[in-house]
């Protein structure tokens, strides 16, 4: 309890001196320039405080200073949001929180304008954060656009533009065999062709037993005037070799110390192994009056490698640990098209339509094997040849949509939008199961008190979301289609700029009745899927962030999320258990963050981050309660010319705590990582 004190004291205090005046240094300085960026809630460039909507931009610049390499390090000190760190997608994935659900498909993760997982889930272990413009987060449902319906969030990561002249070179090594490098740089022009390329490699080395990940990238970006507009070009080639590491296994109430920390009980060999491809083309132009035209289409197929093991039964017995074998093949195709145009400079319109389409087909195999408990050495184990499990999923996602935005007064901004969603899904020789639904928003923002940039606005937002439920590909999957996910959020606040734009301060409030959540469970030792009736979100969230002079970003965050089921029996050791009233497992209640960096052009850099996580239930009926921890990520370096040296420590503290649970066991949940130091120098011209 103190520790959370010591953090909300902590984001009042940065608040309090975001209020007072800066002193005779600051007030020359000139005011900040807050640019539009294009949110992915309307697609049209519009600054943040200008929505009805919880949203907030990380620049490039911010995640340079922090030396992000992660979504984890990139999102650490975003407003009601913990990404965990690893998962049962491997050591190089991880999975966001948003109001109070960890879910690994409840947001929606967004990559230049492209659903990045398609129709399926959100792809994070193939996702890169170099070369970053910005990362805008919207915390919320997202009903309208992109085809794949978001209920609590949506991060949509926009690299530098193919016109970017800038070029970085970087090297970097650290604890655990962790190293690699990588070039940003743009080409030399080919006629009307514009283009910038990015390569890296890279390897990730954990303290856990056997675990690392390895990752080679490439993303090329071209564009060029075409037929009175801009024709652009992407490819993305990703290929990921991982060694996953094992959850700890709970008994009774507590992580069990019959496991040592960091042991690894998959068998000899163990890998995820991903190849990816992504080609999208878009098209953009006026055409007529001051009506934009925008296309977007785009194809990937990933080829993904399984071999790995769990724990079945916590003692030193034969037979105790299952394992399985699967290969699995994804293709995803997504287009849109739509038009924006203001009508008049008070009334500006929008219509569009989509598809998204995702198919894919899973082959595998089971099998028992010994792991030691300690985990002093890895089961040889052959890899099974005979796939003789499948699991396989089809779907089709339909729909077309429009908004508008009305200014009656300068101060008063009115806005809705209208979805109509046709999806289509199959699983496996099962039937297809078709869904024609609408979804919607409509919001306000109006101004209390306008000078310039500064001001004070409330905003308030409801909106209706529909989305079919996950599929995972687990080789325990029957052939039938799960009950779509329906929501509907309330939700309000006040945005705040004050001292010529150095002060921003957001506090939301929010509610959202969530009905067919879909949760794991276990089916014959293996992960599955299923909804979980009726789950009610709730809570409160507060930023503050203070752009000083020298180059100085000082931000503070805290969080309150209830999350209760409301209506949901499952069964436990063949007994129906009701768990409405019980708290959401590993829903942390309260959540803050505070930190600074210094990054000047030239001289000396620093940065600090503290992240709190208040208490949460490991389990479902409420008995596991893990306690609160605080971690703490720091790092300084050196700007000299074109030369940057640094230093960057995560988890400085060393807190080992359960993070995200596993699906592949049951109460067995990944730890957060180990304190690493990363070294590294970069090159700039």
């Amino acid at each position: 309890m103190l520790d959370l004190r010591l953090r909300i004291g902590a984001a009042l205090a940065i608040g309090f001196l975001a209020t007072r005046p800066l002193g005779a240094q600051s007030s020359q300085q000139p005011p900040v320039v807050i640019p539009p960026v294009e949110i992915v809630a309307t697609r049209i460039p519009e600054a943040p405080h200008e929505v009805p909507s919880s949203i907030e931009v990380i620049s490039g610049a911010d995640l340079r200073a922090r030396g992000a390499r992660s979504l984890s390090d990139a999102l650490s000190l975003a407003a009601g949001v913990a990404v965990a760190a690893g998962s049962d997608a491997g050591p190089a994935s991880a999975v966001p929180e948003f109001w109070g659900l960890r879910e690994f498909d409840a947001f929606l993760l967004v990559v230049d304008g492209v659903p990045w997982g398609g129709a399926l889930n959100p792809a994070i272990s193939t996702l890169s954060l170099r070369d970053v413009d910005r990362i805008e987060v919207l915390r919320g449902p997202a009903p309208v656009t992109y085809g794949a319906t978001s209920f609590v969030g949506v991060i949509h990561v926009v690299h530098s533009a193919a016109a970017a002249r800038a070029t970085y070179a970087d090297i970097h090594g650290g604890s655990f065999g962790t190293g690699g490098g990588g070039i940003d740089l743009g080409l030399p022009t080919l006629g009307a062709w514009t283009s910038r390329l990015s390569a890296d490699l890279d390897r990730f080395g954990f303290r856990d037993d056997h675990t690392s990940s390895t990752r080679g990238h490439a993303l090329l970006r071209t564009d060029r005037p075409f037929a009175s507009g801009e024709l652009r070009l992407t490819s993305d080639l990703n290929i990921l070799r991982q060694d996953p590491a094992s959850p700890h296994p709970r008994v009774g109430t507590a992580l069990t110390s019959a496991v040592p920390l960091d042991a690894n009980h998959n068998p000899a060999g163990a890998h995820i192994n991903d190849n990816k491809i992504a080609v999208a083309a878009g098209f953009d132009r006026n055409i007529f009056g001051n009506a934009a035209w925008g296309t977007t289409a785009s194809f990937a197929f990933t080829a993904n490698d399984q071999f790995r093991g769990f724990l079945t039964n916590v003692s030193d017995t034969p037979d105790n640990a299952s394992g399985y074998k699967e290969t699995i093949d994804i293709h995803d195709f997504y287009a849109d098209t739509h038009v924006i145009w203001p009508v008049i400079p008070q009334l500006r319109l929008m219509a569009g339509a989509d598809a998204l389409l995702a198919g894919g087909e899973a082959r595998g195999a089971t099998f028992t094997y010994t792991a030691p408990l300690s985990g002093a050495q890895q089961a040889s184990v052959a890899e099974p040849s005979n796939l003789d499990l499948d699991a396989g999923n089809d779907r089709r996602f339909l729909g077309a949509y429009s908004s508008a935005e009305w200014k009656p007064i300068n101060r008063l901004s009115l806005s809705g939008g209208l979805r109509l969603n046709s999806t289509a899904e199959s699983r496996g020789e099962g039937a297809e199961v078709t869904h024609t639904r609408l979804s919607g928003s409509i919001g306000t923002v109006l101004g209390l008190f306008e000078r310039d940039i500064d001001h004070v606005r409330l905003f308030a937002n409801y909106k209706n979301t529909f989305k079919p439920a996950a599929f995972d590909f687990s080789l325990a999957e029957n052939e039938g289609v799960l009950d779509p996910e329906t929501s509907q959020s309330y939700e309000a606040g006040l945005k705040v700029r004050a001292l010529e734009g150095r002060v921003d301060v957001e506090a939301s409030a929010f509610r959202m009745d969530f009905e067919n959540l879909v949760t794991a469970t276990i089916v014959n030792n293996l992960p599955s899927l299923i909804n979980s009736g009726k789950t009610r979100f709730k809570g409160v969230e507060l930023a503050t962030e203070l752009r000083m002079p020298f180059s100085t970003l000082a931000r503070a965050t805290y969080s309150f999320h209830d999350a209760k089921f409301v209506d949901f029996v499952q069964d436990f050791g063949g007994a129906p258990v009701q768990l409405g009233g019980n708290r959401i497992e590993m829903s942390a209640r309260h959540l803050a963050s505070a930190g600074f960096s210094y990054a000047p052009e030239s001289g000396f850099t620093a940065y600090s981050n503290f992240n709190y996580t208040g208490d949460r239930y490991l389990d479902k009926r409420n008995n596991s309660l893990a306690k609160p921890f605080t971690t703490f990520d720091a790092g300084i370096g050196f700007r000299q010319n074109r030369m940057e040296f640094r230093v960057d420590g995560r988890n400085l503290t060393n807190r080992r705590d359960a993070v995200s649970e596993s699906e592949f066991g049951d109460a067995q949940y990944y730890r957060m990582p180990a304190r690493t130091i990363q070294t590294g120098v970069s090159v700039r011209y």
